[in-house]
């Protein structure tokens, strides 16, 4: 009896591989920074029984509909808005992600990147390097202050609760904006719940950690970059979706707010000629929040295990 087979979109850790071949017989993209084309994945998907799929690959009807063999795609993320879950609920397809193993790399980042935004670190690095630093004057590269300032958090899920409590390390008062409310994080973290249009209005932070839904997509706009202070900085590392782009240039452009910081965008990977690259106000990164060597090395075996678990016959670790 052949083994069943399973298909990895993406070059990932050698050791995860060897696991797996020891119960299934394996294939990989052996590609680390290029998507699987389409027609490829299509053609493996015909003939797998899992997919270890990345948030770069569209698991769609399409490819569902022609995958009679299909019983399992483990998503090497949190997120998981590159899968039609109702379509894989109809093909009888079990859909997992990384949850949790991620939580801390990616509030780190996040952190980081308001850090950085907010103190203007990547035109200080080019100062230097450009030549530029001849004196000290009083205002020179002058940020904003992160300590004692208001963050708000929209979307208080793992992650966002991660963030929370690293702002309590700034004496930072924390509010939040969440479908449900959450009483209990409130009394741990010692945040406060407001209405979304109470935390735009008082927030000299605003961080985006909300999934991209229907309802989420393009929740930030130019109305809701009214409502920010002018002084406000914006950080997104949740999903590029959340944002219109060409509102939060303007925003941006006009003075609207202040600046904004960037992990994730519309569509990935831009190109160095992306509008919001021109602005001086803009720190962009190329989606790296749970880039850590550790971190994604255990996304990659909690993707392998459930695998191993649903090819097995058993209930996924984390089933979405």
């Amino acid at each position: 009896m052949s083994k069943p087979f399973v298909y990895i979109t993406r070059k990932i850790s050698n050791d995860v591989v060897k696991e797996l071949e020891e119960h299934f017989t394996v294939e990989m993209w052996q590609e680390e920074e290029e998507v699987v084309p389409r027609d490829v994945l299509l053609n493996k998907a015909k003939q797998a029984d899992a997919i270890l799929s990345m948030l770069t690959d569209s698991i769609d009807e399409e490819l569902l509909s022609q995958s009679n063999n299909l019983k399992v795609v483990a998503n090497m993320a949190v997120g998981y808005d590159n899968i039609d879950v109702e379509a894989a609920k109809r093909h009888q397809v079990t859909v997992t992600n990384t949850p949790d193993v991620l939580t801390d790399t990616t509030a780190d980042l996040t952190f980081a990147l308001l850090m950085a935004t907010a103190r203007r670190l990547p035109e200080a690095v080019d100062y230097i390097k450009d030549d530029l630093w001849k004196t000290w004057s009083p205002y020179m590269l002058a940020g904003s202050d992160i300590h004692h300032k208001t963050l708000g958090i929209v979307g208080l899920g793992s992650i966002g609760q991660a963030v929370a409590k690293r702002a309590t390390g700034f004496d930072m008062n924390v509010i939040y904006y969440n479908r449900s409310r959450k009483e209990d994080v409130e009394s741990q973290l010692g945040v406060q719940y407001t209405s979304f249009d109470e935390l735009l209005e008082q927030s000299d932070f605003v961080v985006c950690m909300t999934p991209l839904t229907p309802e989420t997509d393009g929740l930030f706009n130019e109305e809701t970059f009214n409502k920010m202070k002018d002084t406000a900085i914006f950080i997104n590392s949740s999903r590029g979706g959340v944002v219109n782009e060409d509102d939060l240039y303007h925003a941006l452009k006009q003075g609207d707010i202040k600046a904004a910081g960037l992990d994730v965008f519309q569509n990935e990977p831009i190109g160095a000629d992306h509008p919001l690259l021109s602005l001086n106000e803009v720190v962009a990164l190329p989606h790296i929040g749970s880039s850590s060597i550790e971190t994604r090395t255990e996304m990659m075996k909690l993707a392998a295990r459930n695998i191993k678990k649903v090819l097995n016959g058993e209930g996924p670790v984390t089933p979405i």
